[in-house]
Order: C-alpha cells, then sequence, then structure tokens
C-alpha cells in the first residue's frame, strides 16, 4: 500500500449520495466515468454563460445549467506545456521541471516517472485514451501511452509548430517539419495544409465517441485536448461563415457541436447521469492575432502573462446525478485541482510523490461553506514568481511581461507585437477589481506581510529565479539520453 501525502480517505468519496449507480451486464457497479475536454488559448469571455457575444455556444451552457460554473478557476501557468503537464500530474510545472511550449524535437518532456490521472485511474480498472494535442514531448518516450494511456490519436504539438506560412502557403525554410498526426506511437499522416487542419476538431469528435461507445460498459477515462482554437485558426465547412464573430466565433461553435456530440453520446448509452464531464481552457487568449484570438472577459492582459487573463480561465463541471444543477461557484480553484478530486470520487490513490493540487469535491456538492484553497502560486518564465493569490488578494512581484495593452494588434490569421513592460509590486483585491486596475498596496500592508510570508514558503519548496532561490521540492523533467 501507497503511503499519501494528503488526507483523502482511499474510500470513494460520494458528493450526495452513492457514485455506485450505474451497472455493467454482471449486475455489479461501476465508478463514474471522467470525460476532461481541453481547449486551447480559449478566453474567460469565450462561451455565452461566461459573457460572448456575436456567436453562441448552447452545448456548453446547457452543460454550464445542469452543473457548475466556476468564475475563478485557474491555470498554472499561461502557456501551453506548463499548463498541460499541470492538469495531468496535480503538480505545479515548475515542481516537475515542464515549462513554456515544448517544440519539435525537444530534448525534454513530461518524466514517465510522474503519476497522471491516465496511470492512477489505470488501477481502478479505468481504460483510458488521450485524443488531440499533447505537448509534453514528442518522443515516443514521452507520448501518451508511455503516461498510462491505453491509445492515443492526435498532434504530439502545437498546431502552429510547421513548415507554413501565416498566409497558409508553405515556407522554403523552416526549424519545423512537416506536422504528424500520431496514432498510438506511430506517426500516421502528415497534416500540410489549413483545409486538413479544418478537419482536426471534427475528427478528434468522432474519434472521441468511438471510444466512448467502445467502453460504454467499463468505466473509462477520456482525455479531449482539441488543437483549436489554437492560432493558425481552422474550421469545417458546416460551421464557416455561420457566426458574426467572424473565423474565430465559427471554430468556437465547432468546439461546442463536438461537446454536443459527446454528450449526446453518453445519453444515447444511458451513461450520462454516472459520467463528470470537465470543460475548461489551457490559458488565456493570444491577443497578438487580433480578430482571430478570443477575449479576456475584461481581465487584464491575456496569454504568456500572470495577469488574470492569462491564467483564469472558464471551466464547467457536470455529474448530472451527483453535483446540483446550475452552481455559480466564485471559491478558488485550478486545473492542479482536478487529479485529487478525481482520486476522491473514485477511491483511487494518489500519487507518491508529493502533488500540490487539493480536493474541490466539496464545491462540486455544492457546499457554499467550503473553502479547500485559499493560496495560489503563479510562476512562469524560467521558475520565477510573478504572482500569489489568497482568497481576494492578488500580491504581483516586479518582474518583466510582453503587454499588448496599447500594442498593434495583428489581423487575420498575423500577429500584431507586444510591449515589453515591468510591472512593480502591486497589491489588487480581485473581488472589487478583476481587472487588476487599481493599486491598493498603500491601504492593506497587513495583507502584503501575509503573502510575503507565503511567497518565502513558495521560494524554499518551489524556487524564485528573480531571488536565486533554488527551491528544495523540484524534480527533473524527462531526459533523452545522449546519442
Amino acid at each position: 500500500m501507497k503511503i499519501f501525502n494528503s488526507h483523502l480517505s482511499l474510500v470513494p468519496f460520494m458528493l450526495l449520495s452513492s457514485c455506485q449507480h450505474q451497472k455493467n451486464d454482471n449486475d455489479t457497479y461501476l465508478p463514474p466515468n471522467i470525460v476532461v475536454i481541453l481547449a486551447d488559448d480559449m478566453g474567460y469571455g469565450d462561451l455565452s454563460s461566461y459573457g460572448a457575444t456575436g456567436f453562441s455556444t448552447p452545448n456548453l451552457d446547457k452543460l454550464a445549467m445542469e452543473g457548475i460554473r466556476f468564475t475563478n478557476f485557474y491555470v498554472s501557468q499561461p502557456v501551453c506545456s506548463a499548463s498541460r503537464a499541470s492538469l495531468l500530474t496535480g503538480c505545479y510545472s515548475n515542481r516537475i521541471g515542464i515549462k513554456y511550449a515544448l517544440g519539435p524535437g525537444s530534448k525534454i518532456g513530461l518524466n514517465p516517472e510522474e503519476e497522471t490521472i491516465a496511470e492512477i485511474l489505470r488501477e481502478r480498472g479505468y481504460k483510458s485514451m488521450a485524443i488531440g494535442k499533447w505537448h509534453l514531448g514528442d518522443d515516443v518516450s514521452f507520448l501518451p501511452m508511455q503516461q498510462g494511456f491505453d491509445d492515443y490519436l492526435g498532434l504530439p504539438y502545437s498546431n502552429d509548430m510547421w513548415p507554413v506560412g501565416y498566409d497558409g502557403k508553405p515556407k522554403e525554410k523552416s526549424k519545423h517539419p512537416e506536422l504528424p498526426l500520431i496514432r498510438g506511437n506511430e506517426s500516421v499522416k502528415k497534416i500540410r495544409t489549413l483545409d486538413e487542419q479544418a478537419e482536426l476538431t471534427s475528427l478528434y469528435t468522432k474519434e472521441a465517441v468511438t471510444f466512448i461507445e467502445k467502453n460504454k460498459k467499463h468505466p473509462f477515462f477520456l482525455y479531449l485536448a482539441h488543437s483549436m482554437p489554437h492560432v493558425p485558426l481552422a474550421v469545417s465547412s458546416k460551421f464557416k461563415g455561420k457566426t458574426k464573430q467572424g473565423l474565430y466565433g465559427d471554430v468556437i461553435m465547432e468546439l461546442d457541436w463536438s461537446v454536443g456530440e459527446i454528450i449526446k453520446t453518453l445519453e444515447k448509452l444511458g451513461i450520462r447521469e454516472n459520467t463528470l464531464v470537465i470543460f475548461t481552457s489551457d490559458n488565456g487568449p493570444w491577443l497578438s492575432f487580433g480578430n482571430h484570438a478570443g477575449s479576456a472577459g475584461g481581465l487584464r492582459e491575456g496569454k504568456l502573462t500572470s495577469f488574470e487573463g492569462g491564467v483564469r480561465v472558464p471551466c464547467i463541471m457536470s455529474w448530472t446525478r451527483e453535483i446540483p444543477k446550475g452552481i455559480l461557484s466564485n471559491k478558488l480553484a485550478s486545473t492542479i485541482d482536478i487529479l485529487p478530486t478525481l482520486v476522491r470520487i473514485t477511491g483511487a490513490s494518489l500519487p507518491e510523490k508529493k502533488i500540490d493540487g487539493i480536493d474541490i469535491s466539496a464545491i462540486m456538492k455544492g457546499d457554499v461553506d467550503a473553502t479547500p484553497r485559499r493560496v495560489l502560486y503563479h510562476y512562469f518564465a524560467d521558475n520565477q514568481l510573478e504572482a500569489i493569490r489568497m482568497d481576494d488578494w492578488k500580491l504581483i512581484f516586479p518582474h518583466n511581461y510582453k503587454s499588448y495593452e496599447n500594442a498593434e494588434q495583428g489581423n487575420n490569421g498575423y500577429p500584431g507585437i507586444y510591449n515589453s513592460l515591468t510591472t512593480a509590486r502591486k497589491l489588487f483585491n480581485l473581488e472589487n477589481d478583476p481587472g487588476e486596475r487599481y493599486d491598493v498596496s498603500g491601504l492593506y500592508p497587513e495583507v502584503i506581510d501575509e503573502i510575503e510570508r507565503i511567497a518565502q514558503e513558495a521560494r524554499e519548496d518551489l524556487g524564485d529565479s528573480r531571488t536565486g532561490d533554488v527551491g528544495k521540492n523540484r524534480r527533473e523533467p524527462g531526459r533523452l539520453s545522449p546519442k
């Protein structure tokens, strides 16, 4: 038996009643199915239920009405690879050595010695599949089937890491190889054009439906990580030109359709009630792409920054048998909390190594008094502690950042420019000022003192390149052996 670093019990936590309702042919009970759907670069304001205009997301709106919608939900870092590593392991990404976005031919990846959601659920008899963008190392030793998944179909990294220009035409010289579509551990096709990228959302959805149908009689974990709406944007003919928001709106509506197809499949098979569906994004919008970027919903900045627009994302969870309908939660939560929450509701075992996530099942239950998380670290760049959230307070530490504000935006698939800025230490009250516009550090020195004490604990544990702290408990990523 494993030794655990958390207070979580091995006994499955029943949210409102027994989760043991779905039966197989032998009349034995099954734990809940898990579906995690991850959008790429979707902003906080990109769903109708979060204030989007110019297009609609009826399937995701319905999902929110049937479950819980979070308004203070965060990623660990505002960039692809780091964020995904955190979701799958329950760790701050700098704890496990993953930062930035890993490109083709990366010499590092998610260390296979780290335990992923797929691996902990395998111990409970779950079948699992990863579909879509992986971005945790493209060497075979780092791919999903070496990280606990039974099957995989998708792209090993971002859809812009290919030898094609912003005009959609092949580049004469490029550092990137052709974009491979991988099944299992083998490349089965090269994605060479935007027309071929336009079929990715439909392809992923069809594969997800097939996986669910195949595994309807025993518990499964589906991790569906869409390549969209990361640039370059591409949408199938059935959605092209369908919204007032242009191509970006068309892409979002196709993602919403994809969610609807998955829900319809669960309902058709009679397993919807005992399936937990989680929808979220890997970081905020890449605002330099202008009309090909999403909306931060009034929050400050976007992707690649630790301001709210970069790290606060939409999140909806629905499990119709166990989560009350129509919950709106402003409690602090993060993608790193998904793993320990799944441990609680499935009766799985926590990873042997230290993780950072906290069980948030009480929030899902609808317990208005539950506050499992009070603090969240915001690291970025080369292990730099850029901010800390504590309750409704957020303390920004001095750092350089790329700003989208007062910078020329791009248009029609071409990027704009960034302004390189430096921020001083600032304190914001996010309940009153979610846009982080009014520094109140002069009014609340006692709050700053408390967060600074928390920051020192973070530096001792995880380090901080700005202060020169190394951190005692960081782990190495997976590394390829020199040839």
